[in-house]
């Protein structure tokens, strides 16, 4: 298999520089291995480059058994994967290489028990300990939003208390369901009350539907989540929504929680508990494009379940979100303070 350089190549380059996509002047996008983007694999990486050479590194995570409602997210890694091929190695939108000054990897998926969701949980929080030890981001790759726990153990360790900006249609702060405190409804409550979470720094994004009861809100408040409402987006606009989201995010240690269903239904039909009234897939790429400059420490996509798809238009979104993250993180560790390239100056407006 080749792989094309991903930037014009800097003088004194040499093989140190990180492995990009597949060349697909010389394979076609439709063959060669289903990684995410057809980026390389992280054994392939290693072999060439050496052990602790990638920065970030994709992890699917096929777990769905946490659901409410419509189960089979489980196959939304692959799908994803499926619907990455398009991705190039330029983002047009922010002036980006996304892996041309960092190292992405492939790492397949992650075997989990599908019938004991605490060993689940172990499980995956024992990987993301172990493929961070590194000093590796992690990118997850769902399954339903049950791994969102075990990733924000793994990162507390770390990074201390958390600040989640979470992009969803649900809460995922409730209590129980059927008497069971671990469900894809239940996350974020589980680990504000384990103490993960910056309480003064988390935020829903795109909050929209029906509830139980004004107690979810007042519940929710509680354990440290602002929010902002999907209709924001259309009546004070992305560049408030963005304004907001960094000013409440500030300094602290990001993780970056994208519930598929945060999208209208129009966008992403393939997914398990569908909202009408969404944000439109435009609203979410230049939602992600202005963390630019925050301290992202690892970021998850869940809730992806093709057999729900049309078209591909779920597993689209979802894709091109992880490479809206990716770039994120390039940007970051190029330096970047703010938002670059032609979308910057309509994603922050400038100071008069």
């Amino acid at each position: 298999m080749t792989h094309a350089d991903t930037a014009p190549a800097a003088a004194g380059s040499n093989a140190s520089a990180p492995i990009g996509q597949q060349d697909c002047t010389q394979v076609p996008r439709f063959a060669g291995p289903p990684t995410f983007g057809l980026l390389p694999r992280i054994d392939q990486v290693e072999a060439e480059r050496g052990p602790g050479s990638v920065d970030v590194k994709i992890l699917g995570v096929p777990y769905d058994a946490g659901v409410s409602y419509r189960s089979g997210a489980r196959f939304g890694p692959a799908h994803v994967r499926a619907s990455s091929r398009l991705l190039r190695p330029y983002n047009q939108a922010t002036d980006v290489f996304p892996f041309a000054t960092q190292q992405v990897a492939d790492c397949g998926d992650l075997g989990v028990n599908p019938f004991n969701i605490d060993e689940a949980i172990a499980t995956i929080e024992k990987a993301a300990d172990d493929l961070r030890a590194d000093g590796a981001k992690l990118l997850t790759i769902g399954g339903d939003h049950t791994i969102a726990l075990p990733m924000l153990r793994s990162l507390a360790r770390d990074h201390g208390k958390i600040a989640v900006l979470h992009f969803d249609a649900h809460l995922d702060t409730w209590d129980t369901y059927f008497g069971a405190p671990y469900t894809h409804g239940t996350p974020f409550r589980r680990a504000s009350e384990e103490g993960l979470l910056d309480l003064e720094r988390c935020m829903h994004i795109g909050i929209r539907g029906p509830l139980y009861g004004k107690q979810d809100l007042e519940d929710d408040a509680v354990l440290g989540f602002q929010i902002v409402r999907s209709d924001d987006y259309q009546f004070k606009g992305i560049a408030h929504v963005i304004e907001k989201m960094r000013t409440r995010l500030g300094d602290a240690p990001v993780y970056v929680s994208v519930d598929i269903d945060v999208l209208d239904p129009a966008h992403a039909p393939g997914t398990g508990t569908p909202e009408a009234g969404g944000v439109t897939s435009r609203e979410l790429l230049n939602s992600i494009r202005g963390l630019t400059g925050l301290n992202i420490v690892g970021a998850e996509i869940v809730e992806v379940a093709p057999a729900y798809d049309h078209a591909e238009l779920t597993g689209l979104a979802a894709a091109q979100v992880g490479y809206e993250i990716l770039s994120v993180l390039a940007a970051n560790q190029a330096g970047a303070t703010a938002p670059a390239g032609p979308v910057a100056s309509d994603l922050i407006p400038k100071a008069e």
